[in-house]
């Protein structure tokens, strides 16, 4: 992840941040067609974005993030080897140490088999202090891009909703030096 723009104002105006993220991932489950060719690198899948961010506010930021994941190996000559996504999302403030958060990520039609759905979830931000308790509600399974882009399959209207939490922790090092 390399960020290259930092959103800013005063002497310096830059209205949004902007980072790029590449990913490389390996499909690690036994392939289900035995009759087909598979090597190492049919099991190999990359992830492309572009992370487009704005606070708003103290309390409301935004986020837009145009993405590509490349699977080398497909299950069917329906599906594409590259998925083409925008993944939306959003963070409201609820008190100082609550946030809600929702992310939606749209799959551009005709890329997919027609088992998976785009990815909706809704999470909610616990800051104590010294830890962040990130606690997640979503149809996806998977943590990584390749899975909850390319790969989700429940609905959150039929009951396909799946619980996830994250602890998070700063940890400083070296002190910045202070000019």
């Amino acid at each position: 992840k390399y960020k290259f723009l930092r959103q800013s104002s005063g002497k310096r105006n830059m209205p949004v941040t902007a980072a790029f993220l590449a990913t490389a991932a390996v499909q690690t489950l036994k392939w289900d067609n035995p009759d087909r060719e598979n090597y190492f690198s049919s099991r190999l899948y990359y992830t492309y974005q572009l992370i487009l961010g704005r606070k708003f506010s103290e309390g409301f930021s935004l986020q837009l993030s145009p993405t590509v994941v490349h699977r080398n190996l497909v299950k069917t000559s329906a599906e594409s080897n590259d998925v083409i996504a925008v993944a939306a999302a959003g963070r409201i403030k609820l008190t100082r140490r609550l946030a809600i958060n929702a992310e939606y990520i749209y799959v551009l039609p005709d890329q997919l088999a027609s088992e998976y759905v785009n990815s909706f979830s809704l999470g909610f931000d616990i800051e104590t202090g010294g830890h962040v308790f990130q606690l997640h509600f979503t149809n996806s399974t998977s943590m990584i891009e390749k899975g909850f882009i390319a790969e989700t399959r429940e609905k959150w209207l039929d009951g396909g909703i799946h619980f996830g939490f994250n602890v998070s922790r700063v940890f400083t090092v070296v002190k910045p030096k202070i000019e």
